[in-house]
């Protein structure tokens, strides 16, 4: 069983929402779609639940063209980042809605709601309204109604973006489980990279309405294939700086250098762009072969056991992610430190020419 979609675009107004795009998704896997506001994972969603019809290609279910399908007629089920549950229902009532919808008998929705609470961790609160529930124990009603009907997709659009930290954590871990219970195609949307690697399975990065790279998600994170994914699957996004790789070193533009060795190594002499994530500057050298650069700080914010640093160096403007609380100056000047294994080396058209040597060793 599987969901494909062959050369799909959308196009409203002349406007451009999804570029053509070809994707293949498995029974029994989870799939992130990872992109900022406005980067398609709605619309993308949308083409894949027959809510909207594609502008060109189509899209196959278990190998048949379900492209005109009307979405009532497929199986499939989608939560929105806004969840909706009816107040005046119980919660047994909500997740039995769909199926009565569907004309199933009284004994078949009892097990069925019973079984879907139960993998929710909702059967002491089927008697109880919405509204006297958690917004986690909502938003799992929420997804027990989804899920009860046995969809084959499960389209889930940013649904932890509205509750607070701790039951986005709590509802991060138990997702996992879910999906595994199900047996469905689970299609995740959201904006961070970090919830993307929580999730693990296949991610799916988009920029403007483009898929840019398509694999496991660990894959995609630490072997990017070109610098807009890089900087999609990154938080803050990467920090990049030209360079020129001559022999056996890389030379930076303010003249630091690093040797050419692993990955770099076999790299034909040019210029590149150098990409390296926040969190691999440090404030102390991290190892012998560790790279200063010199900045001036604009400002910094400390998130309780984080402190970024808002950077320039020379024209570029730099993000470090830096563990710990810092008292630091405004406008200073400071030396930041790189460990050149965590470096990566695109081309002029952006795409990746050398991962960084510790992706290649993980």
């Amino acid at each position: 069983m599987a969901l494909e979609l062959d050369a799909v675009s959308r196009v409203v107004k002349g406007q451009v929402h999804i570029q053509p795009t070809s994707l293949t998704l498995d029974k029994g896997t989870m799939n992130v779609l990872l992109g900022p506001t406005l980067s398609g994972k709605t619309s993308l969603m949308r083409l894949m639940a027959g809510l909207d019809a594609p502008t060109t290609g189509r899209i196959l279910w278990h190998g048949q063209d379900v492209t005109g399908q009307r979405v009532q007629d497929r199986k499939v089920a989608m939560v929105y980042q806004q969840f909706i549950n009816y107040p005046a229902m119980t919660v047994y009532d909500n997740i039995a809605s769909p199926m009565r919808l569907l004309g199933k008998s009284n004994t078949e929705i009892d097990r069925a709601v019973r079984d879907t609470a139960d993998m929710l961790k909702l059967t002491p609160m089927l008697a109880r309204k919405p509204l006297e529930l958690s917004g986690g124990q909502q938003q799992r009603c929420a997804l027990a109604r989804a899920l009860v009907k046995g969809a084959g997709l499960v389209l889930l659009d940013e649904p932890l973006a509205n509750l607070d930290y701790k039951l986005r954590e709590e509802l991060r871990a138990e997702i996992p489980r879910i999906f595994e219970a199900s047996g469905a195609i689970f299609v995740y949307a959201t904006t961070e990279p970090e919830e993307a690697l929580l999730l693990g399975g296949r991610t799916a990065t988009l920029w403007q309405g483009r898929v840019t790279q398509f694999g496991p998600t660990t894959q995609v994170y630490r072997q990017p294939a070109d610098a807009t994914t890089a900087r999609v699957f990154s938080d803050p996004p990467m920090n990049f700086l030209p360079c020129e790789k001559s022999g056996d070193r890389v030379t930076f533009a303010d003249g630091a250098v690093i040797p050419a060795t692993g990955p770099l190594a076999g790299l034909a002499n040019g210029r590149y762009t150098a990409g390296f994530r926040a969190n691999h500057l440090a404030l102390h050298a991290p190892s012998p072969a560790a790279v200063g650069f010199d900045c001036r700080l604009g400002v910094f914010e400390i998130t309780g056991s984080e402190t970024f640093l808002h950077l320039t160096h020379g024209p570029s403007r730099w993000v470090a992610l830096i563990h710990g609380i810092h008292d630091l100056q405004d406008g200073a000047q400071m030396r930041l430190w790189l460990d050149p294994a965590h470096v990566y080396l695109f081309n002029a058209e952006g795409l990746l020419a050398a991962p960084a040597p510790y992706a290649m060793a993980a």
